[in-house]
């Protein structure tokens, strides 16, 4: 057993990580630098694949052991393919859910914790999509990350198109100052079945709307036309209503540094289509199994 490393609760202090005195492992500076800079886009991920930051950093937390582990006894450096494929493991590792454990472990609150984390992960075609059409791996490399073979991933990845096609309807709101883009994205939604429940430019109409047009989803830009953020709009809609949201933006990793409560859906601008599909598929899956 290597030397235990510690887990710092603030994201910026993880970085710290990466020096490596308490470990004697051997990296390079290089190295070092690759992980850290794939550090917010595995946070992205992880929320992603769970529906909640707190679960989805806590992954994250994991897998940097084992990253750091791989990444000393390793004479190649690590690719982002490594890297994810570590999150994934740590994933794997964690107990089956509920409803296949025996009874005697429903006394122990730890073991019902992580239980509830497991349960909450999404199918392996979900966990495919978002490797390919969120963090564009190519196919060869997510099934790297996944463990499978690339035939297999296909498969997976036509299942969940088609479970995807499936959904039952959502009413969205959109919160874009852009009209051009705004117009994408409410193509994109109808395309998929949902209903457009709105679309505002400015934080105080996008607050009128959530009350008005009872959406199940917001689509909010992070910069809106009055000055205000999409952030700010969104807070306050949340303190009325409980919704899934997908926040749009070019420097999604400016929004995962840890300093404050981060978005647990980001889309990068610019995004293809199935991109924006692919997170909104996901937000509105991970709201429904919370609530079931």
């Amino acid at each position: 057993m290597g030397t235990a490393i510690p887990i710092y609760r603030s994201w910026p202090k993880l970085r710290y990580l990466l020096c490596l005195e308490r470990t004697g492992s051997v990296m390079d500076e290089t190295q070092k630098g690759r992980i850290a800079a794939q550090l917010p886009f595995l946070r992205r991920h992880a929320r992603a694949l769970t529906g909640s930051q707190e679960i989805g950093d806590d992954f994250v937390k994991r897998a940097l052991q084992e990253i750091i582990v791989q990444a000393g006894a390793s004479p190649e450096p690590l690719t982002r393919a490594d890297l994810f494929r570590c999150l994934h493991n740590v994933s794997d590792l964690l107990p089956v859910p509920r409803s296949t454990v025996a009874h005697g472990s429903e006394g122990d609150p730890v073991q019902q914790a992580l239980e509830e984390r497991v349960s909450r992960l999404p199918p392996l075609g979900r966990a495919a999509l978002l490797l390919v059409h969120n963090e564009g791996f190519p196919r060869s490399e997510a099934a790297h990350v996944l463990g499978i073979s690339p035939d297999a991933l296909g498969r997976l990845l036509d299942e969940a198109w088609t479970a995807l096609k499936k959904e039952e309807p959502a009413r969205v709101l959109i919160i874009e100052d852009e009209a051009v883009i705004a117009l994408d994205i409410a193509g994109i939604v109808t395309e998929m079945g949902h209903h457009v429940a709105g679309v505002a430019a400015r934080s105080d109409e996008a607050i009128r709307l959530a009350r008005t047009g009872n959406p199940s989803l917001i689509l909010a830009d992070i910069q809106l036309e009055d000055g205000n953020t999409g952030i700010a709009a969104v807070a306050a809609i949340l303190e009325h209503a409980r919704l899934p949201v997908v926040f749009v933006t070019a420097f999604p990793e400016r929004l995962l540094t840890g300093d404050r409560v981060e978005p647990t859906f980001i889309v990068s601008k610019p995004f293809e289509p199935d991109v924006l599909q692919v997170a909104v598929s996901q937000a509105l899956f991970c709201a429904s199994a919370s609530a079931g």
